[in-house]
């Protein structure tokens, strides 16, 4: 029966277990003080002698610790028996025994168990030799070992039980824990691909508006038009820019459906994208090979940062291009992007360094692809990815 079954049925031994198991000590003594309490009226009424009372005031005492102590209190009362039975002195407080060994068997390891119990079955044998008639010796003996081993199994069995609670609640706590975990880890993921978002954002859109704005100075004496032209191109990336963040703060301040109604970037904004970086003065070219499939959302943003990014490296580090080459080539179920240029790099490394190439692979990565970036053999630089079946690796 379990502890909510017991509650419900008797509500007065679930309160005074309940309080047991908070005051231990105190329990233990009145348990003690019970026993002496029988032991005294025995002796009043004449069932006992002085020496008797001491012997079980002597047997009983011991079962104030018997939580605390429990292989030391059964051995004082072992002590207490063996100097009983030297002195021929037939005790009902005896039964403080068998307390003491279900104590032992409920709080301590099965070999302590094992040696109280030996311990105890031993007494059983000397005493029925020495009070119990030759007669009836073996009925004595069954007996009073079924009580032993009735207390020696009833306290393994609490044991095994109090054991089991624990490492059901050990376990709840775990499972707790990895939920906490695994909140953590999706709300670490989760910063992580807003700040890749932030990012091609930022990066993209600034580098533009700086190779818009330089074209816009430079050509604001001699061709006003162009600068003019320039200048409102300047703006509307701007305004691309700010809907962009916002539709990534709305993410973060919770506004989930500000958030979903703004369109992310997929392969149809290819043009709009292309036409920015013309605009800033990289002319670029797209080259679509293999037959187009449907491709999910996710997978079509990502290609679409990637081509983004590689092309805001083009503007940020390349030296003097005369252009950059998109081509994305399609073989079902697997997507493959190149984009190149042939402008000269001063410092590859600050190609590689940055956060673009790592917001890259990381990007790839959810859809069981890899991203290479290194020189062209003939000049310039080349960024390669390839996604893998089109769905996001979980």
């Amino acid at each position: 029966m379990t502890e909510d079954v017991a509650a419900v049925r008797w509500p007065g031994v679930a309160r005074i277990r309940a309080w047991s198991r908070c005051h231990p000590l105190a329990a233990d003594a009145v348990l003690a003080a019970i026993l002496m309490v029988l032991t005294s009226v025995l002796w009043k009424s004449g069932e006992l002698s002085p020496r008797a009372l001491v012997f079980g005031i002597q047997l009983q005492m011991p079962l104030v610790w018997r939580r605390r102590y429990p292989l030391a209190a059964f051995g004082c009362m072992a002590v207490v028996a063996c100097v009983q039975w030297l002195v021929s002195q037939v005790l009902g407080a005896d039964v403080g025994l068998l307390v003491g060994l279900y104590t032992v068997a409920a709080y301590r390891e099965l070999s302590q168990a094992l040696l109280a119990y030996a311990v105890l079955e031993f007494g059983v044998v000397i005493a029925v030799f020495r009070w119990a008639p030759v007669s009836g010796r073996l009925s004595a003996f069954v007996a009073l070992s079924g009580l032993a081993t009735a207390a020696f199994v009833l306290g393994r069995n609490v044991r095994t039980r109090r054991a089991y609670l624990a490492s059901l609640e050990d376990r709840a706590r775990r499972a707790e824990n990895e939920r906490d975990q695994r909140a953590q880890l999706a709300a670490a993921a989760e910063r992580a691909s807003i700040a890749r978002e932030m990012h091609d954002i930022v990066a993209h859109n600034l580098s533009v508006m700086i190779a818009l704005a330089d074209g816009a100075a430079f050509a604001a004496r001699g061709r006003p038009a162009e600068a003019e032209a320039a200048a409102r191109q300047v703006s509307s990336t701007g305004r691309q820019a700010l809907t962009e963040m916002r539709r990534l703060l709305g993410v973060l301040r919770g506004d989930e459906q500000a958030a979903m109604r703004a369109p992310q970037p997929g392969l149809d904004q290819f043009d709009y994208l292309l036409t920015q970086v013309r605009a800033a003065g990289l002319p670029v070219s797209l080259t679509v090979q293999g037959r187009p499939f449907p491709l999910p959302p996710t997978t079509q943003l990502t290609v679409y940062r990637i081509v983004q990014e590689a092309l805001t490296n083009v503007l940020k580090h390349a030296d003097s291009p005369s252009g950059a080459k998109v081509l994305l080539r399609y073989d079902e179920p697997i997507v493959e992007v190149d984009v190149e240029d042939d402008g000269r790099t001063s410092s590859p490394a600050s190609r590689r360094n940055g956060h673009g190439l790592a917001g890259m692979a990381e990007r790839t990565a959810m859809f069981d692809g890899a991203v290479e970036a290194g020189r062209r053999p003939g000049g310039g630089w080349r960024v390669h990815t390839r996604l893998g079946d089109g769905q996001a690796v979980s």
